[in-house]
């Protein structure tokens, strides 16, 4: 590979998990951000109790983007080859926990609405 471009790690994406789920999945990361930004904005500050829940559940988010990943590859833990492959699996277990903890906070806000805290 000469190049490195945004098109040739779209291309590699499509690839793993066919363009419709990687298109998917990119809208449902776009409309959970714009929540996000939502929530900001209409409490104009965070909330500790929920942003606390959401960190306990960042585990669980990382796991399953781990399973989700190990699964849409057909691979497993014995696939795994060298340290490139265990620093992506860490990215891949970090990005799902951070996405997921902010899924987390953005359903409790939403459901719950703005709490009044001390």
């Amino acid at each position: 590979m000469e190049e490195f471009s945004l098109m040739t790690i779209l291309a590699v994406f499509e690839e793993i998990f066919g363009r419709g789920l990687f298109w998917t999945m990119v809208a449902v990361a776009v409309a959970i951000t714009a929540a996000w930004v939502y929530v900001l904005i209409r409490d104009r500050s965070l909330s500790m109790r929920k942003f606390l829940l959401a960190q306990l559940s960042m585990p669980f988010g990382g796991a399953a983007a781990v399973w989700f990943v190990m699964v849409m590859t057909n691979s497993g833990f014995a696939d795994i080859g060298g340290p490139i492959d265990w620093i992506v699996l860490l990215g891949v277990f970090v990005a799902g926990a951070v996405g997921f903890a902010i899924l987390v906070y953005v359903v409790q806000s939403l459901l719950r609405g703005k709490s009044a805290e001390a």
